[in-house]
Formats: C-alpha cells, sequence, structure tokens
C-alpha cells in the first residue's frame, strides 16, 4: 500500500509538472479514511467539490473522508483566471467485524440520564477540541508512530460489545503494558487534556494545524497540559486501560475537522520492536 501510495503521488507530481497544473503534488491515496495533502502554487483557492478549503501561506492544504466516504470526489482550484479540476476516485475498503466481551457493562447498557448528560458533555469537549482551526503548519510534515507495538484493533472494524452491535470503530489500537510511553506523532499544541472520560478514559488531543489533530485513548497518566506546545517524539502521556478498555492498549486517532480518519494513512509500517 505505501509503495502505491508513493506510485501515486509520483505521477500526480509528474503530471502536474508536465501540465504546469495548479497542483503540485498530492500526498495520499484517496480511499474511505484517508488523510491527503496537497501542494498547490501559492496563492491557488482550493474546494473539495462546493467546500471551500484553507490553504496555507505556502500552498499546504488538508483535506480527508470518512469510513463511509463512496464514488468520485473532486479537487477544484482557482488562482486568478485559470481554473482546474482534478478528479478522485475513491479506492473500496473492506471492514473487519471484531467480537468484544467482557468490557463493563456500564459502557455498553443505554446509559442513565445522569450519565447520559456526562457523555453529552464529553462529547461537546472534544467536539470542541477537533473543530480548532489554527495556523500551524505542522500537518505537512512526516508522523511517526506515537509508540510500537502489536496492533491489536484496525480502523473502520465494526465492533460487537458484549454481544451489542456497537458503532464502527474509527481509530486505530496498539497493545502495549500500562506506563508505556506515549509520543507526539507530529509537533503541534495540546488542545484538551481529560483524565477519566466515560467511554474513552484518559483522552488527549494535539492540533497539527489546519483542522488536523491526532487523538489518544484510554490513557493512565497525562504528561502534557492543555496549551502545551509539543514537539515531534515527546513523551506526552501514557498507555492504560481506562474508559470502555478490556486491557491497556493505545487507541490513537487522527481528525479533519469532525471527520474521523485511519492514522495509517499518514505513517510508514510499524517500527520494529
Amino acid at each position: 500500500m505505501r509503495v502505491l501510495i508513493c506510485s501515486l503521488c509520483l505521477l500526480l507530481s509528474v503530471a502536474a509538472q508536465a501540465a504546469d497544473s495548479l497542483l503540485i503534488t498530492l500526498h495520499g491515496d484517496p480511499a474511505p479514511g484517508a488523510l491527503l495533502r496537497a501542494e498547490v502554487v501559492p496563492g491557488t483557492q482550493v474546494w473539495l467539490g462546493d467546500t471551500p478549503l484553507r490553504v496555507s501561506p505556502a500552498g499546504q492544504v488538508p483535506f480527508g473522508f470518512g469510513r463511509d466516504a463512496e464514488g468520485e470526489a473532486v479537487l477544484r482550484l482557482k488562482r486568478g483566471a485559470r481554473e482546474e479540476q482534478v478528479r478522485l476516485p475513491l479506492s473500496p475498503r473492506e471492514w473487519n467485524i471484531q467480537r468484544i466481551e467482557g468490557v463493563p457493562q456500564r459502557t455498553v447498557d443505554p446509559p442513565p440520564p445522569e450519565v447520559l448528560a456526562r457523555i453529552r458533555e464529553e462529547t461537546a469537549q472534544v467536539r470542541k477540541a477537533r473543530d480548532t482551526d489554527s495556523r500551524l503548519d505542522f500537518f505537512a510534515g512526516d508522523f511517526i508512530w506515537p509508540l510500537t507495538g502489536r496492533i491489536s484493533g484496525v480502523y473502520g472494524s465494526q465492533r460487537v460489545y458484549n454481544g451489542v452491535p456497537g458503532s464502527p470503530h474509527l481509530g486505530l489500537d496498539i497493545a502495549a503494558p500500562t506506563g508505556t510511553p506515549v509520543v507526539a506523532p507530529a509537533s503541534g499544541v495540546v488542545t484538551l487534556v481529560h483524565d477519566d472520560m466515560f467511554y474513552s478514559g484518559g483522552t488527549l488531543i494535539i492540533d497539527h494545524g489546519y483542522g488536523v489533530s491526532t487523538t489518544f485513548i484510554h490513557l493512565s497518566e497525562m504528561l502534557v497540559q492543555a496549551g502545551d506546545e509539543v514537539t515531534q517524539g515527546q513523551a506526552v502521556a501514557r498507555v492504560g486501560a481506562t474508559g470502555r478498555a478490556t486491557g491497556p492498549h493505545l487507541d490513537w486517532r487522527i481528525n479533519w475537522f469532525q471527520e474521523r480518519l485511519d492514522p495509517t494513512t499518514v505513517v510508514g509500517p510499524m517500527p520494529s520492536r
């Protein structure tokens, strides 16, 4: 897959340069769950379909496709009198079904009213953090894995908790002992730190700019505070089993505003331990 992505980027880059296109490069494979990062001629306006995208002064612009996206997307570019369209057929993906037993039943049963109020308040905090639209440009660089370990859950899978179907899993699970350090996959600013959310337990969100953020959940300990600037590779938290979890692991997520995407679309293979 990584070879395919690199090949696609190279072909698009060569084609763009040959045609003197406003699109210089496109990093990523157009598919459900993918984060893509385009580089355009500075000063170019960009739309994804009819949605305007904000472009950095250097011409960098991120965008993504949710798990259920399908068909073909159109990237529209305009600079002065020049207008272009880039068609992006989305490669279909298949999703796994996982059955998970032994999670706390309180996190599976419909919550009582007082717990529902808590969940709604926590969800609002997370949405606010993911809505951050800063001028940081760390999204444009390479991302690294926040830790190494066995991948125990993949993005897009449908989970059945204690026999009850749940929402699709929108993160990547990495099994590791409690207390294992979690590092920032890219530089950014911490926008949310919460020690104990109902479903996600210890929760941390880092903003990388232009709507791109990363989320880490089920943490046992936080090593940073909201508002802290962090650098790529800096330890920011420790693995835990808080919230709806059956054992210690990191649930790592990447977001483009409210679209929750697949972290594997921005990193290479898992490093050897």
